[in-house]
């Protein structure tokens, strides 16, 4: 009888040591809770990852550093005010410095917008050289001169429109400046579509992208700077 009663009680604490340890160990579906909780941290995560600019306190994407910078170096200050708000700063300011030499210069939307055109005349000038050479070249393919030919129409129409933007701005005619000044983006469309249709490489590539970009800031500062 005493050996039951010893028996008993060795059952009964072995039951009761399990169940107090499997009430102390929570459950393993406990840790697969939590796990998915965490994961509504991840977009914290990933912005703590974003580079973070030390000078604006403020976290921002890599393609802001790679924002082309204006040249400063005895650049007038107001010249690159102008330049700047344009879609292509870095070359409106480097195609109008050639220009100013030693004299002294006023920066104002105006005399910019000269020299912007002053500029870009004589890129239109080396293209026309160019094409013409390229043109009676023997070796130069057919449609390739015929595609040039189509660009020597587009550059000479771009040279008039320009002639008659510096009599608009001297007759205070805002208008016809700006109605001038987007004829250059159709002039030189007209050049590069030739190519495009023809299924051919332009031999005059980097000058027409040269000539579309300065076409461009004239039209910025033709119509969003010049108010008379």
């Amino acid at each position: 009888m005493g050996m039951n009663h010893l028996i008993l009680a060795l059952v009964s604490l072995s039951c009761l040591f399990s169940f107090s340890t499997s009430t102390s160990t929570p459950p393993s579906y406990s840790y697969h809770y939590s796990f998915s909780h965490s994961s509504s941290s991840a977009p914290s995560a990933a912005f703590n990852n974003v580079p973070f600019s030390k000078s604006s306190g403020t976290r921002m994407d890599q393609t802001f550093n790679k924002l082309p910078t204006l040249p400063t170096n005895n650049v007038d200050p107001g010249l690159q005010q102008i330049c700047k708000d344009t879609d292509h700063p870095v070359e409106c300011v480097s195609n109008i410095v050639p220009f100013l030499g030693h004299s002294k210069f006023v920066a104002e939307p105006v005399s910019v917008l000269k020299l912007e055109i002053q500029a870009m005349d004589n890129k239109v000038k080396e293209a026309i050289d160019k094409a013409t050479k390229l043109m009676q070249d023997h070796s130069t393919q057919t449609m390739t001169a015929s595609c040039l030919e189509t660009c020597l129409d587009s550059y000479k129409s771009i040279l008039d429109s320009d002639k008659r933007v510096l009599d608009a701005l001297s007759l205070h005619d805002g208008y016809q400046v700006s109605m001038e000044l987007s004829s250059n983006i159709e002039n030189v469309q007209t050049c590069e579509d030739a190519f495009q249709e023809a299924n051919i490489k332009s031999p005059n590539i980097q000058m027409d992208s040269a000539i579309r970009k300065m076409i461009s800031n004239t039209l910025a500062i033709g119509v969003n700077k010049v108010h008379f």
